[in-house]
């Protein structure tokens, strides 16, 4: 029988080291990777001084209005509609005709910008009619972070690759602070300044500025809410008879039909959560009805954010079929008909204003708050560069309408640039209500220049920041910066509105001279209020062109 072999002592000492080594030094790795990445140094903070003077100056009297009568407010929002996705702007096969018919009684823009070139900072550039940059919202709110380097690092490594970049934060906030992102409480929004004003106030559709209670729309000037909070929601239960749903790859739209149909995206009355079998774009539009109907003998302010056509992709069988007999791809047939439903919704609302007699005493604006997101594959934007999540051309040029009969022209073309940040001023103007002093407001009441369309340009400059992804605008030129991705690109739009040709290396003055009007501006800015996740990776010719998120 053979003898078993024992290690020498010194082997064995060896042995158990080198286990005490590696043990140690696993523990010190999964102590790095899994330590927690939150921080108090990306705590929110509250400005009192600025909530101190919004409530003294929503609270103060007002002496006297300007205006004899004031006229009724109507903003209607569309979500991720590209300018070439309506026939208004050219697209041969979806017949928008309540949009058409609305832009024949007004004015048709085709220099109309917003402020960004996602969601809610776009939103709230519009509601305050400041540079959301002024005030620090200028990135996407953050649902969730990685909470550790280990969940960066899967997230490196197995979510959306193609299309995501994660940042390599070293810190992120507080779940408490995650959940305080929105729209700051000391600024002023339309619906703060119109009621102060006497206007009944009402959103039906997306919010997307904060859910947090104060952050709520009935604190944030308006009477009557319906509508959801969150970025996102489900048009109507997923296994409706009938409806065809598409999906598409990656996390952007994965999570949307994971939580699009419970939480904040539910749709809520007030607070009060309500069920109904309807399409949700429909009953956006009912609802508006009934507003305009119950408030129609006094001045009212109504917003109506719709969030057609985001994802996710739901529509009816028998409205996509039209556009599949014409050989178009079921995604792009789904897009179709809910935009479809979207112009639907509009007439609706358009007719129910000249039903109550009140077309000649309420100003429409109809717009998107970006560009359409090509990452659904159902939109490409063309000929403008881009699209959501770009401050290319395709990202931040949308559609835009306005209407005020026997106010301003009706039937005709302006292209002069213009930009959502003008729907606060231009409300404050013609409803009479006096804005803050010391407080600094981007936009320009736009009717005197509606009123004359051969007289000035209503901006000169436009501007845009996110983070690394920056541009401005100024007269034809426009220039591109992605710090990120070293790209410095500029463009004559009136010569090259496809944005094809840099000409950065030729004019390199010009460049200079953008960069410090650029560089001016930012003077006046605040870093964002909270941190970036990461970044969409775009693709323009060949060159990877990232947008921070």
């Amino acid at each position: 029988m053979t003898s078993p072999v024992i290690q020498p002592r010194s082997k064995r000492l060896k042995t158990i080291r080198r286990i005490g080594i590696l043990g140690i030094g696993l523990a010190i790795l999964l102590g790095y990777l899994l330590y927690p990445l939150a921080s108090h140094d990306y705590d929110l903070p509250v400005d009192e001084k600025a909530i101190q003077e919004k409530n003294t100056f929503l609270t103060a009297p007002i002496a006297s209005r300007p205006v004899a009568r004031q006229p009724n407010i109507v903003v209607l929002v569309a979500d991720d509609l590209g300018k070439t996705d309506i026939s208004l702007y050219g697209n041969k096969i979806v017949k928008t005709s309540a949009i058409d018919s609305l832009a024949a009684q007004g004015v048709t823009f085709t220099e109309g910008y917003v402020t960004a070139a996602i969601c809610s900072p776009s939103r709230a550039g519009l509601l305050t009619g400041r540079y959301q940059q002024r005030f620090g919202h200028e990135l996407q709110p953050v649902n969730r972070y990685p909470k550790n380097r280990m969940q960066q690092l899967l997230a490196g490594l197995f979510i959306d690759k193609q299309q995501l970049e994660f940042a390599n934060n070293t810190g992120i906030p507080t779940p408490e602070n995650v959940a305080r992102q929105g729209l700051p409480l000391g600024e002023i929004t339309i619906a703060d300044l119109l009621r102060k004003n006497g206007y009944a106030t009402g959103i039906i559709g997306k919010w997307h500025l904060g859910s947090n209670e104060d952050f709520l729309p009935l604190k944030r000037g308006f009477d009557y809410h319906y509508g959801f909070y969150e970025a996102f929601a489900w048009y109507t239960d997923t296994t409706s008879p009938g409806l065809v749903n598409v999906h598409h790859k990656g996390v952007m739209d994965s999570h949307i039909w994971d939580l699009g149909g419970q939480g904040n995206s539910l749709v809520r009355r007030g607070n009060e959560i309500i069920h109904t079998k309807d399409y949700l774009t429909n009953q956006l539009a009912e609802e508006a009805v009934q507003f305009i109907d119950q408030h129609r003998e006094k001045p009212f302010f109504l917003y109506v954010p719709f969030n057609a056509p985001h994802t996710p992709f739901q529509a009816y069988k028998k409205d996509i079929e039209k556009y599949e007999a014409q050989g178009v791809d079921r995604n792009k047939a789904v897009y179709y008909a809910m935009i479809e439903y979207l112009d639907r919704a509009i007439g609706k609302i358009h007719q129910k204003i000249r039903d109550a007699g009140l077309e000649d005493n309420t100003l429409i604006v109809f717009l998107s708050d970006n560009g359409g997101a090509t990452y659904t594959d159902a939109t490409s934007n063309a000929p403008l560069k881009g699209g959501k999540l770009s401050l290319y051309e395709g990202g931040i040029n949308v559609p835009y309408v306005v209407k005020w009969k026997g106010h301003i022209p009706e039937g005709i073309t302006d292209n002069r640039p213009v930009s959502s940040l003008d729907i606060f001023a231009t409300a404050s103007a013609v409803s009479g209500a006096a804005l803050p002093a010391g407080r600094k407001y981007d936009g320009v009441n736009l009717i005197p220049f509606l009123a004359k369309p051969d007289s000035a340009t209503p901006h000169e400059t436009l501007f845009w920041r996110a983070g690394s992804n920056k541009a401005v605008r100024k007269g034809e030129w426009k220039l591109v910066m992605n710090e990120k991705d070293n790209i410095t690109a500029l463009y004559n739009l009136i010569k090259d509105k496809e944005e094809k040709h840099n000409l950065a290396a030729s004019y390199p003055e010009k460049v200079k001279d953008l960069q410090k009007t650029l560089n001016e501006w930012e003077k006046g800015l605040v870093k964002p209020l909270w941190p970036s996740t990461g970044y969409y990776r775009n693709e323009f010719d060949g060159v990877e062109d990232r947008y921070n998120l």
